[in-house]
């Protein structure tokens, strides 16, 4: 899996730490830090709670960084739920 540059870009530009953005997404530090090294794809509930928390930000551009199939499915499904 590859790094998401775009996950820390985004979080550099507002200014928080990855434990910040544990904190406002309420998951762990771990999971945060992995899924923002491509150790871990980010989950339905990841995205979803990202996208509660940031509505503005162009979830496309921040997670499909990889090209990872399952991704594109989670993606596409919390795009349709709003």
């Amino acid at each position: 899996m590859a790094k998401n540059s775009e996950l820390a870009k985004f979080r550099d530009l507002i200014k928080k730490s990855q434990e910040d953005m544990a904190n406002i997404l309420d998951i762990s530090v771990s999971f945060y830090t992995k899924v923002e090294h491509g150790l871990r794809n980010p989950s339905y509930n990841f995205i979803k709670k990202f996208k509660e928390q940031f509505p503005d930000a162009d979830i496309n551009k921040i997670f499909l960084v990889t090209n990872n199939t399952k991704s594109v499915i989670i993606i596409k499904y919390v795009q349709d739920k709003n």
